[in-house]
């Protein structure tokens, strides 16, 4: 059966992002983002990629360090225990440090044996598939630069993406879906970027998704009060290990009321699915 285990985003919609007071007396977000490493992905670069493939599993998902510690409480033999941990694979944390926690837990030798050599391996990149939808006959963008920023421990990963450049290509993912009702018709333009960006920490992570006429931004506290104010924080916790590691991120753009020539961005949306 296909899973659709989603983990949900916990995105942190504009207003509800920190603020602080600026010197002219105004309110702007703040982005803890770190000040020092950058590391830059064009996702132009993106487009020849393959589109990530729908992950097929049983009913049972991996076992994780905290299951095993339950059922090795709950009188499960080291036998059984392996015998899962074959079948079923472990979600777990197997380096030393997830090893003594486990061991401290009361988990027996051998079952520790069993999760050194099945459990899954450790993230070492997170799967990103950008969708970007336009719907309208605008011909061009109001800020012709989207980006998003990853925290990644003391790093920040600017993605930046050239909306001109993209609108001219021709697209390896792209799409007109019909969006129309009975009283207007819509038609949406529909491009995916499939890609990968490496992530080098585990647990929470903050990911900032912005709309800039700059094209050479290298972290957050460069955007304009505006734009930070049109900014979009999200937060995911990105786990040591998993099945598969797939965000999906949607940024939308629609014809501006004013200047019918432009798209105007609209917001995005994220979500992550591990399992």
């Amino acid at each position: 059966m296909i899973a659709h285990a989603l983990i949900a985003a916990l995105a942190l919609t504009v207003g509800q992002t920190p603020s602080a007071t600026t010197a002219r007396g105004t309110t702007a977000p703040v982005f803890p983002f770190p000040t020092g490493e950058v590391q830059t992905i064009n996702l132009i670069e993106w487009n020849s990629n393959q589109l990530p493939r729908l992950y097929e599993r049983s009913d049972q998902l991996p076992l994780t360090d905290e299951e095993v510690a339950k059922l090795s409480k709950a009188g499960f033999t080291s036998a059984q225990l392996v015998k899962m941990i074959e079948e079923r694979r472990c979600a777990c944390d197997a380096s030393a440090d997830g090893l003594i926690r486990l061991k401290q837990a009361g988990v027996n030798a051998d079952v520790l044996s069993a999760l050194s050599l099945h459990s899954l391996p450790p993230n070492r990149m997170l799967n990103l598939l950008v969708t970007l939808d336009f719907t309208g006959e605008s011909r061009g963008a109001r800020e012709a630069f989207l980006y998003f920023f990853v925290e990644d421990g003391d790093l920040t990963r600017v993605l930046t993406l050239n909306i001109p450049d993209l609108l001219q290509n021709q697209n390896a993912h792209e799409a007109t879906v019909d969006r129309s009702d009975i009283l207007r018709a819509r038609l949406v333009r529909r491009i995916q970027l499939p890609g990968s960006v490496p992530l080098k920490t585990y647990g929470p992570h903050r990911v900032l998704v912005a709309s800039s006429a700059k094209p050479t931004l290298t972290h957050p506290s460069q955007l304009t009060e505006q734009e930070r104010a049109k900014a979009q924080l999200y937060t995911f916790d990105y786990p040591r290990s998993s099945l598969q590691s797939l965000c999906r991120l949607t940024a939308g753009y629609r014809q501006d009321a004013v200047l019918a020539y432009k798209w105007r961005f609209e917001g995005s949306r994220f979500e992550c699915e591990w399992n």
